[in-house]
């Protein structure tokens, strides 16, 4: 109450807390297990998935910016390439030129170090060719700034691109219920485009097994 956290925010902070008690349990560093049976039953609902449909990947595409606004042109670079290769950020930053091939992408990824292989497709590659005669800092290939200004920047271009659809949210704070109705426009961040990429490609019949050697999950 005094943090005025949600549900679900308590329900993550118990959960690290534990794994903090258990390391120190299976140490030595205490002997009260006590903490194992302290599963307290929070309300909670599913987190809403937000992508982007094709449709609105197009809106954004053949957005006309303000030119006051140039800044926009990159991040809609690098964020359509997150849509249409499913790269977290982190991936997306360490992107260097020499990952990048012909057809495929090939790069270690930062969050769980595995070793993929990505096909390019038009867009992507057309992103890629564009900024092939820019030189960036320690051979990356395209102009990334940091996740926190990219993410407000993101929000821009959407709002840019009247991708203003109304949703819905709802969660819980105790036993009170509160929903919350946004533009999505702000709810959209850089990993809107790894689940943009991972559901248009199951929509568009792709095997789950293709999509997950793609981006890594397991």
């Amino acid at each position: 109450s005094q943090k005025d956290y949600k549900n679900t925010s308590v329900t993550k902070s118990l959960s690290l807390l534990k794994v903090v008690i258990r390391w120190a349990y299976k140490r030595g560093y205490h002997n009260n297990n006590q903490f194992e049976a302290f599963k307290p039953k929070m309300k909670t609902t599913q987190k809403k998935v937000i992508f982007l449909t094709k449709t609105e990947l197009e809106q954004i595409e053949n957005a006309k910016l303000p030119e006051t606004k140039l800044y926009l042109y990159r991040i809609r670079d690098v964020f359509l390439f997150q849509c249409y290769t499913g790269l977290r950020y982190s991936d997306v930053a360490n992107l260097k030129r020499c990952d990048v091939h012909d057809d495929y992408i090939e790069i270690t990824t930062i969050k769980t170090c595995d070793s993929l292989r990505i096909d390019l497709n038009k867009h992507s590659k057309a992103i890629l060719d564009k900024y092939k005669m820019f030189e960036f800092p320690n051979g990356k290939a395209l102009p990334v700034i940091s996740n926190q200004r990219s993410n407000e920047y993101i929000h821009l271009l959407c709002k840019e691109a009247k991708i203003d659809e109304q949703v819905r949210q709802t969660y819980y704070k105790g036993n009170d219920r509160i929903d919350v109705v946004r533009p999505k426009y702000e709810l959209v961040g850089s990993h809107t485009g790894r689940r943009t990429f991972i559901c248009n490609a199951l929509a568009m019949g792709i095997p789950p097994q293709v999509i997950m050697k793609w981006t890594g999950h397991s």
